[in-house]
């Protein structure tokens, strides 16, 4: 049995005969999926400013596969070390790109896949180099003609959202809206709440990859900067969460109340570190939708 599966495809499963040399369908797996309806995903090679070459994908919206100057949602993968983003079927992808969005996803440093260095050279970056990578691959797409810069979204879950947070307040003009999914905005919280900080290894990683120098953690830390963001903001936030606990969103949205910037809140407190209850999905990506359009699809300025 094999799965032949796509950007475009979640999968299919076929039941070889090697007697015979034939494949029998067997099953589809999300069967109400129609590939053809799906935006084509296209990998992409760029540098960053200091040369290290990167690698991505952008996703256009089904049938605007030569657009020019689209909206655009740049969406940043979680982890951030060993994880990467690859030519798959991503239903959060998927979604935004059938609503008429170009999606770009690139594998900054500090991503699997591209070897032990690549993984290391994201080692004490959060909001520094790993952040440039993400910000570099925005004005990539912008110089391609993908995106217009006017509307242009940040996007992510677990660091994923810490880099739309902190991509807003480092570059305040570049972003129109962001949206930070379960995310660490507090990195000085890291040492003292959620799951990792309870063991030892964990302790010991987190000094490896954060650093422990408080005033740098503090700079680096979207709740420590509030002040500087312009963009529209929407905070997703699992009170279940044990990864990164509400206590991150919680220090995010006062921040942003003692600095007078005005947020969508959506608290959802049977959810963990990532929404999987079918109905809250649902409802978080419906208002992710409406959000998105008001933010992207009108902006002029």
């Amino acid at each position: 049995m094999f799965l032949v599966s796509s950007g475009r495809e979640p999968g299919r499963y076929f039941l070889y005969d090697a007697a015979h040399g034939k494949a029998e369908f067997l099953l589809a797996v999300r069967p109400w999926i129609h590939p053809e309806r799906m935006g084509e995903v296209e990998p992409f090679t760029m540098k960053a400013r200091d040369g290290l070459a990167l690698h991505g994908y952008v996703t256009r919206p089904p049938g605007k596969e030569n657009a020019r100057n689209l909206p655009m949602v740049v969406f940043v993968h979680g982890g951030p070390y060993g994880v990467l983003d690859f030519w798959e079927y991503d239903p959060w992808v998927q979604m935004l790109a059938t609503r008429g969005y170009a999606v770009l996803q690139v594998n900054f440093r500090g991503s699997g896949g591209y070897g032990e260095a690549f993984i290391r050279a994201g080692y004490r970056e959060w909001g520094a180099k790993m952040q440039d990578d993400v910000t570099d691959a925005t004005r990539w797409a912008i110089a391609q003609g993908i995106a217009d810069p006017r509307r242009i979204c940040i996007f992510g879950g677990s660091y994923g959202g810490y880099a739309a947070l902190q991509g807003v307040v480092r570059d305040p003009d570049l972003y129109r809206c962001a949206i930070g999914y379960v995310g660490v905005y507090d990195l000085a919280l890291m040492y003292s709440r959620g799951d990792i900080p309870q063991s030892l290894y964990g302790e010991n990683y987190l000094k490896v990859v954060l650093g422990e120098a408080r005033d740098e953690l503090r700079r680096r830390s979207p709740a420590a900067n509030a002040g500087r963001i312009k963009a529209r903001l929407m905070l997703v936030v699992g009170g279940q969460d044990k990864r990164v606990p509400p206590a991150q969103g919680q220090a995010m949205r006062s921040a942003l109340g003692k600095a007078g910037v005005e947020h969508e809140w959506i608290h959802e407190r049977t959810e963990g570190h990532g929404f999987h209850g079918e109905r809250n999905v649902e409802r978080l990506m419906q208002r992710i939708d409406a959000f998105l359009a008001s933010s992207l699809r009108s902006a002029t300025n």
